[in-house]
């Protein structure tokens, strides 16, 4: 099978390409988003064409989610599998800085250039074709197979989340965002606001009176007490640094990112209000419920210490389901079991292709993986592409990459879906 799959990859190579063609017509950019229904449409069209029952809701209007799903003829008994990709693309910047044009598929020196070829238009085209192949080939699954096909990924919009949150499971779970074909699992990343705000509103003239003996008004800048705050991130960012650690990570990953500050009404003001924006990453082994928790305590002590603070508290807001709308976004980690059957499998199904052993590893970004870990569906990280080529100008991905990936695929699917379920 494995060389019959081979065969039909390599005669069908100019099928690929124009997959991935098609895929990349649709300007799918995130923000400003809501502009997926044409590209969702022409994927459900195409998984029905391949014998699959799908289902379409709006995440977001104008932002639909597919899930396919071909029933295996003994699922019960049999492992079932999500296939998971998402179909935004990153924001392109000017364009005048490309030698390509963005959204129609260029293809030169054996790479295929555009925005999203690399992230990750390139793998769902890699996964159409195997499923669409699988079937000519006349390979029957026994278990199920489902396709998602999700919106938001690059926004923090959490369509995976949405996929979860109307029940969709499988035994395992495969998200084909790129990993240069590396298994990954990751850490976790998740943005909050941190709010200080004064109970009481002075003119700036009352600044002094704040300042100096026998001033006698019990006021503050908001924005200079949020210095404090910033300082305690600070040390409590140096405090992770020392004594938390996770294999396949440097020392000193688990940050907490100032990104943004907001505050203040104009200069005839002592500003009452500071907003802080932060981006916290954290281990595989941690959850964003727990870091956050670690955060709070941490400045509730800071504030402590400060006689305003202890009467202005801190409010804390975190996460959120759409950098768009809320301004906050979560991304679960997914700490990843190497040993699990289906990991093995992969390991294995990907050293029959590529005749060189898998890398079992940790990614450096993050991807909706950690949300179908979160539902309790082991997953791993694997896909074609390289994290230089995500979000560049020029993007591009490599055609034998996209070939050896989909053949990889295919063996996966076939050998998974047809092995007795464990559960």
């Amino acid at each position: 099978m494995e060389n019959r799959i081979s065969n039909l990859v390599d005669e069908r190579l100019e099928e690929l390409v124009q997959l991935l063609a098609d895929l990349v017509r649709f300007p799918t950019v995130s923000p400003p988003a809501r502009n997926t229904t044409g590209v969702q449409r022409y994927i459900q069209d195409f998984l029905e064409q391949e014998k699959f029952e799908t289902v379409s809701w709006d995440v977001f209007p104008s932002d639909p989610n597919v899930v396919g799903i071909k029933k295996g003829t003994d699922g019960n008994l049999y492992n079932s599998l999500i296939i998971n990709g998402h179909i935004d693309v990153a924001e392109v910047g000017y364009e005048t800085e490309w030698t390509v044009p963005v959204f129609e598929l260029t293809t030169k020196d054996g790479n295929a250039y555009g925005r999203g070829t690399s992230d990750m238009k390139g793998a769902v085209a890699a996964t159409l074709l195997a499923v669409k192949l699988l079937n000519e080939l006349g390979v029957e699954l026994k278990g199920d197979l489902q396709i998602q096909t999700v919106i938001g990924e690059e926004a923090g919009e959490a369509g995976t989340l949405s996929c979860m949150e109307k029940g969709y499971t499988a035994d395992f779970a495969l998200v084909v965002d790129g990993s240069d074909r590396q298994i990954h699992g990751q850490g976790g990343v998740i943005t909050g606001w941190i709010t200080i705000k004064s109970k009481e509103v002075f003119h700036d003239a009352m600044r002094m009176s704040m300042l100096h003996a026998g001033g006698s008004v019990n006021g503050a800048s908001a924005i200079e007490k949020m210095m404090k705050v910033i300082a305690g991130l600070q040390d409590l960012e140096r405090h992770w640094a020392v004594t938390k650690k996770y294999p396949g990570f440097a020392p000193g990953t688990t940050t907490i990112n100032p990104a943004v500050i907001e505050g203040g009404r104009h200069a005839a003001f002592v500003a009452d209000e500071c907003r802080l924006w932060i981006t916290v990453h954290f281990y595989p082994n941690e959850t964003y419920q727990s870091v956050t928790k670690e955060i709070e305590e941490h400045l509730n002590h800071v504030a402590k210490a400060d006689t305003w603070l202890r009467e202005n508290p801190i409010h804390f807001r975190w996460g959120g389901k759409s950098m768009i709308e809320e301004r906050g976004e979560i991304f679960p980690a997914l700490e990843m079991n190497a040993d699990h059957a289906a990991v093995q499998l992969l390991a294995h199904c990907h050293e029959q292709t590529e005749k060189s052993p898998a890398i079992i590893g940790m990614s450096r970004s993050v991807t909706d993986a950690g949300w179908l870990g979160a539902a309790g569906i082991p997953t791993v990280i694997y896909g074609p592409g390289k994290l230089e080529e995500a979000h560049s100008v020029d993007e591009k991905i490599n055609i034998e990459e996209l070939v050896v990936f989909t053949k990889t695929l295919m063996i996966f699917i076939n050998e998974w879906c047809n092995t007795t379920s464990v559960n």
